[in-house]
């Protein structure tokens, strides 16, 4: 039996101790302990390993006050490739107070709730270490007892809240004789979804109290390790942290720590015996640099193992897409303006788009320009780069779509973006052209609806389908259908009356290679439906008034061609 993939699963604990597949990552200890940094914020996009990384630096610190369980924690990591470093790590192991937070948890629709659920993940942990509290509450003053009791019951108020961190490190200072390790998990989950639901500052000035008590003048803290997609420092949420180290997918130390690197990847697909498929897992799940690092979406790569250790012919699916809102994409398309348009469009054909880098772009910056924008697509995993140079005292990014996946779900936003656009509006002077055979005046409405949207050149044929089929199934008197059998072989798009006395239409649709062939390519259309009977169908039904059209298509431009009646 091979071992199971850890689907979802992210505490270092159980990955261990029930037997999943484990990609060694230990290393970052190392790396962590080597650069000596007491505040460090590490960005990387989504479901890249962060929540892993972080228990898994917590059952490596962390002394839990109990023998017994600091022996099995040090159990957990016999043959990993920290234990071959030597004392001056292994000396670590099971040495300090730690406080593991995330702050996922406070995603929620307003900031009471928010509040709370961050209220009771701090009383929780404050509740995980209640019984080295009461071992060393004589240790402890008794309003610092008190206050700890409150927290951990939650009945402490706002302010004792916001000093959380600091009094959980001074207790356990007192107590243990160490200092504490603080472990934030997805700090900024919180402040982008109070962006989105409107109470962004509420949340801003708890996060920041929060973080200053733990941060700032905290004598009591042995370091600490946050992440988050973003650097956010224009709301002050670091304020004062001059030893404030950022880590972000820029930077070439820790690079192959989140996120799988290609050799890890074949030595999986090895290992379930699927190496045959690794050059499409490549094209779809391939693509992004950390530092100068190539990395492998971790996510997606596992989520794919798993299909194809039950089936090798499974097809490659777009994992990450719901694994976190795509709101940044949706915004992005609805607010586009011709530049931005351009450039999607660029992006989508496999061209680079040159980025002036900010780093500390916010949510409320996304909108502000056009580098905000890119630069907040970058850093949350929806572009990487491919190269990057100095210009005028700034770094500049050359990036591009990392992959099918990501490409995937640009092209699935634009395209639900499309069709809700087309409900909103009113396509009767289309459906009259149709009905009176007013190519000229079909051609100019198609024009027209063409001219906003985003082009996908390398799968025209699709999208000038459903665009054509969105925009006919408006209709309230017509019954449309796509690619049905019929005559000797099908029709692009048939209308019906759901009166066989009424109107129906055969529309052939095709693709122009330049701009020049749209009359002749129309016509093609046309009599191709003629040729292979395509009407057959609409007369063997009983319908008797049938029109029919051939219609091209170049990029932003269509022709169209009208046929009325049919042969005899």
């Amino acid at each position: 039996m091979k071992k199971a993939l850890p689907i979802g699963v992210d505490n270092f604990k159980k990955l261990m101790d029930e037997g999943y597949f484990y990609v060694d990552k230990t290393m970052f200890i190392k790396e962590l302990l080597d650069f000596k940094g007491e505040v460090n914020l590490f960005t990387r996009p989504r479901r890249f390993g962060k929540t892993l990384t972080l228990s898994m630096l917590r059952y490596f610190f962390e002394n839990t006050g109990n023998t017994q369980q600091n022996d099995e924690n040090k159990e957990l990591f016999k043959g990993m490739n920290i234990m071959q470093e030597g004392d001056a790590y292994t000396s670590q192991m099971g040495l300090y107070p730690v406080m593991n937070l995330t702050l996922k948890s406070a995603k929620q629709e307003n900031f009471e709730i928010a509040y709370y659920m961050l209220q009771d993940q701090i009383a929780s942990e404050f509740e995980r270490h209640q019984d080295i509290v009461e071992q060393g509450k004589a240790l402890l003053a008794p309003r610092e007892y008190e206050q700890y009791y409150n927290i951990a019951n939650l009945k402490a108020d706002a302010k004792e809240f916001r000093g959380s961190l600091q009094l959980f490190s001074k207790c356990m200072y007192k107590i243990t004789g160490q200092k504490t390790v603080i472990l934030i998990d997805e700090y900024d989950v919180p402040l982008e979804n109070a962006y989105f639901r409107g109470f962004y500052e509420e949340m801003v000035d708890f996060i920041r109290a929060l973080f200053e008590s733990a941060l700032k003048t905290n004598d009591y803290l042995q370091f600490c390790v946050i992440t988050g997609c973003l650097r956010i420092s224009k709301e002050s949420i670091f304020t004062g942290l001059n030893h404030l180290r950022i880590i972000s997918v820029l930077d070439k130390k820790y690079s192959e720590h989140f996120g799988f690197t290609e050799p890890e990847v074949r030595q999986m697909m090895e290992y379930y015996e699927v190496a045959n498929r690794f050059p499409t897992m490549k094209e779809w799940y391939d693509g992004y640099m950390f530092g100068e690092t190539e990395v492998y979406n971790p996510w997606s790569v596992i989520y794919f193992l798993s299909d194809l250790y039950t089936d090798i012919q499974a097809y490659p699916r777009p994992y990450w897409i719901n694994t976190s809102s795509n709101d940044i994409i949706k915004d992005l398309i609805a607010r586009a303006d011709r530049e931005t348009k351009a450039q999607i469009e660029s992006l989508l054909q496999g061209g680079t788009l040159d980025v002036q880098v900010h780093e500390e772009v916010t949510y409320g910056d996304m909108h502000s320009n056009g580098e905000s924008l890119w630069n907040f697509l970058f850093f949350t995993g929806y572009l990487t780069k491919t190269g990057e140079y100095f210009k005028e005292s700034s770094i500049f990014l050359q990036a591009r779509i990392p992959n099918v996946e990501v490409e995937t779900i640009y092209r699935n936003t634009i395209l639900n973006w499309f069709r809700q656009s087309i409900r909103k509006q009113d396509f009767r002077d289309l459906y009259q052209a149709m009905e009176e055979g007013d190519a000229s005046k079909m051609r100019d409405i198609l024009n027209e609806q063409l001219f906003p949207t985003i082009s996908f050149y390398d799968s025209a044929e699709n999208f000038y389908h459903g665009f054509l089929t969105g925009i006919l199934s408006q209709s309230q008197d017509y019954i449309v259908t796509s690619n049905r059998e019929s005559g000797n072989g099908r029709s692009d798009i048939m209308l019906r009356s759901p009166s066989l006395r009424g109107r129906s239409f055969v529309l052939e649709l095709k693709v122009s290679a330049h701009i020049d062939d749209l009359e002749a390519d129309a016509e093609r259309a046309l009599q191709q439906i003629y040729d292979r009977k395509y009407w057959m169908e609409l007369c063997t039904e009983g319908y008797r008034k049938i029109d029919c059209y051939g219609i091209s298509f170049f990029r932003k431009d269509c022709e169209v061609c009208f046929g009325k009646g049919l042969p005899d």
